[in-house]
């Protein structure tokens, strides 16, 4: 199957799940505000609008964590908050691009251009981070056919905040609620992919919740996935730079 023709079938199929699972638009789609230059901790989300995470793929545990995420940029970084109602929170990957998948984890997929790869930030409780340049997420036996972790020197350049300690170990089985707050600068983006346009532009993006290896697993996406694969790009939603 050609690429195109293979994309075209991925898109077909995200369409059907947003309209199984009773969405209102084929394609989601999320408001970044514009805000003025400011530090992470002083960074006002309350102007952010509010999108939640509450599609839940089927192989997850019982477990319904309530997910919603606020993104704001001013033209030279993103501002990105996750806050989540959670239970069995788990944390102990704690070295730059460790899988932090397998802890509770957020995760930030964003396209900010056309024809180009995207960037996957995922980042645990306790404020780790994994972060690569995906050009061709089509799964090989060694993972992804092409990637690039993204360099530490670049890596240190987001600025994270969590509510959590680094290191969240036994489990928190009771409910607990954390958040994730990081600045993101825009030129981090364009060391991989040429200068980008940082307002007025539609990027695409998906948020996601996940915990692979907690004792109760789960996987939850903003714009549905066809598969338990969040590394599919033809199923993100929409990111609208004010």
């Amino acid at each position: 199957m050609g690429q195109e023709i293979r994309r075209s079938v991925v898109a077909l199929a995200c369409l059907v799940g947003a309209l199984a699972q009773g969405e209102e638009k084929a394609m989601m789609r999320y408001a970044v505000r514009r805000v003025a230059a400011t530090a992470l901790a002083e960074a006002d989300f309350s102007r952010a609008e509010v999108g939640r995470i509450g599609q839940v793929r089927p192989e997850s545990s019982e477990h319904r964590p309530e997910v919603t995420f606020r993104v704001l940029h001013d033209g030279a970084n993103l501002y990105v908050r996750f806050d989540v109602k959670d239970r069995y929170v788990r944390s102990v990957q704690t070295a730059y691009q460790a899988p932090v998948c397998t802890d509770s984890c957020v995760e930030f997929f964003v396209q900010p251009k056309a024809a180009k790869g995207y960037f996957n930030f995922e980042v645990n409780a306790g404020g780790t981070l994994l972060l690569s340049y995906v050009e061709d997420p089509t799964r090989t036996a060694k993972g992804l056919a092409k990637f690039t972790p993204v360099p530490e020197a670049w890596g240190r350049r987001v600025e994270i905040r969590s509510s959590l300690p680094p290191v969240v170990e036994p489990e928190i089985a009771a409910p607990v609620t954390w958040h994730v707050c990081y600045k993101l600068p825009m030129a981090l983006f364009e060391e991989f992919v040429g200068e980008v346009e940082k307002g007025g532009e539609v990027w695409r993006a998906n948020f996601y919740k996940c915990g692979d290896k907690t004792s109760h697993p789960h996987w939850l996406a903003w714009s549905p996935v066809t598969a338990l694969n969040f590394h599919l790009p033809d199923c993100f939603g929409e990111l609208a730079l004010e």
